[in-house]
């Protein structure tokens, strides 16, 4: 179970919508190294500016490897993220986490870094198995 669900939460799934702000609540809580790897580029974008930011540093464990992949491989979660933080996100090799400004501006940048031949040339022999 990549979420730890409180019983008021999904009683409100239950019943039928469910207030995005619990639910992205419930992210922080349940996945708290992916939680705070975004959060910290959010606010190194926001303050060094430029067209992105990201993560090179492979996360400390399995654990906080598998936090970033719940997190940016579930549609509902990472949409959540994208809307609560204002960005986009764009992930390679299991922890290179960047997030990208909700700007046109930026467009071209954010499509080299998710293109083919970005995710080829950020391979290393180290993260083969991650």
């Amino acid at each position: 179970m990549s979420l730890d669900v409180s019983p008021a939460l999904l009683e409100q799934a239950e019943r039928g919508e469910v207030d995005e702000a619990a639910f992205v609540d419930c992210v922080r809580k349940s996945l708290p190294y992916a939680w705070g790897m975004i959060s910290s580029l959010v606010a190194q974008l926001k303050v060094d500016g430029g067209e992105f930011a990201d993560n090179q540093t492979p996360p400390p464990d399995e654990q906080a490897r598998g936090q970033l992949l719940r997190a940016l491989a579930s549609d509902a979660i990472r949409g959540s993220l994208e809307r609560h933080f204002g960005v986009r996100l764009a992930f390679q090799n299991c922890h290179r986490v960047a997030v990208f400004p909700l700007d046109s501006a930026v467009d071209d940048r954010l499509g080299r870094f998710t293109s083919i031949r970005g995710q080829l040339l950020n391979q290393s022999p180290e993260l083969r198995d991650c």
